[in-house]
């Protein structure tokens, strides 16, 4: 049978070993334009977890007081999403990613092979199921069976973007919950539990009829925030609509409790959004704005025209997951903005990276998650 296109996992790199000194200056937190080296990736630089090293091409050295070691029962696998993130979380943990051949046929048909034993083994899969998302989500639920058939003691999908997240609640007639539909499609290919980055909405987690953590990205971007060391003051953090108020309301709370202002949106359709009016006072302030996810851009880009009619002195925009569809980087980038921060759960292409582009890494949230879900640690502790 004929195979259009091939894709296998390299071996990753040798690993430098971390030095024993634990209180090193920290790494720099973001990284702009150059996504050719994994190892250029921030780590987001979040000190209460356990995590610490001393310089930019070494791997993060385990807490030293843990007793169990992932080595031998644990095995990470990537996907073909996101490879750059997953070779990251494994560095972190100071392991190797698995070995699989990920192959695709002529007529798009998905093959998956583990080229290394998993029998008894504890087995992360990381693979977001973002754009192409069809694709993704069918290379992961094929490579959960993968595992299941060669006898893994568990199985733990890492989607660091939960796609269809937004399909979560029936708001007109004859429409599907696709997110319930695919929550169903990872139970049954025999996923175990399930971890992922800021759902879109909470009440996906109830769709799942297996164990889901769910993973903050906010700690990333609030430490990127704070070293950036703009007095309180002059702070004030905006949700670009009535839904996430909840998120920037939480978001506001951890940057020195800073207020509050409320963009007032009426959406006509999908992708199609209109700002209507603003509530609260943010003239003279920096304002930041909070959101889960940028698709298109409309209602972050429209959020931000009426800050500046307003009266802002400038505009951050703020995100963990940047899907970024046509026509995001162009508004993105027409000048409304002093900085978008988002996080790496998406691969970023490197044609659609702009001056005022931020990127940081949620690796070591994930890895931190992996070391506490093999220990039998806890996942809410980590953010407290």
């Amino acid at each position: 049978m004929a195979i259009s296109s091939l894709f296998t996992t390299p071996a990753a790199p040798p690993l430098l070993a971390c030095k024993s000194g634990f209180n090193q200056a920290p790494l720099p937190v973001h990284m702009r334009f150059d996504i050719s080296k994994s190892s250029q990736l921030s780590n987001g630089r979040l000190p209460p977890l356990g995590f610490s090293c001393t310089h930019q091409d070494s791997i993060v050295a385990l807490n030293p007081d843990s007793t169990v070691k992932p080595e031998g029962r644990v095995k990470i696998f990537s996907g073909s999403a996101n490879f750059l993130l997953a070779q990251e979380i494994a560095s972190y943990m100071g392991m190797e990613l698995g070995k699989i051949n990920i192959k695709r046929f002529a007529d798009g048909e998905v093959y998956v092979q583990l080229q290394e034993s998993v029998r008894g083994c504890h087995v992360f899969l990381v693979q977001p199921t973002c754009p192409p998302a069809n694709e993704n989500l069918m290379e992961l639920l094929i490579m959960i069976d993968a595992c299941r058939r060669a006898s893994a003691r568990s199985i733990t999908a890492i989607i660091p973007y939960f796609g269809y997240g937004r399909a979560d609640r029936k708001t007109k007639e004859r429409e599907s919950i696709a997110a319930k539909l695919v929550a169903n499609l990872i139970t049954e290919a025999g996923a175990n539990h399930v971890v992922s980055i800021d759902f879109h909405s909470g009440q996906a987690i109830g769709y799942f009829d297996i164990s889901v953590d769910q993973v903050y990205g906010q700690p990333v971007i609030l430490d990127y925030l704070v070293s950036k060391n703009i007095p309180s003051k002059d702070l004030v953090v905006v949700s670009p609509d009535v839904g996430g108020v909840a998120r920037a309301r939480g978001f506001a709370k951890k940057l020195s409790d800073a207020p509050l202002a409320i963009v007032d949106k009426r959406r006509q359709g999908h992708n199609i959004s209109e700002v209507m009016n603003l509530i609260g006072d943010v003239k003279g302030k920096v304002a930041v704005l909070v959101d889960d996810m940028i698709d298109t851009a409309g209602t972050i880009t429209n959020a931000a025209a009426l800050l500046q009619q307003e009266g802002a002195d400038a505009v951050y925009a703020c995100c963990t997951h940047a899907v970024f569809s046509p026509p995001a980087i162009e508004r993105l980038s027409s000048g409304v903005f002093q900085e978008v921060i988002i996080t790496n759960t998406i691969p970023v292409a490197e044609h659609n990276y702009f001056s005022q582009l931020t990127v940081l890494s949620v690796a070591n949230l994930l890895a931190e998650t992996i070391w506490h879900i093999h220990s039998d640690g806890s996942i809410s502790g980590m953010f407290k």
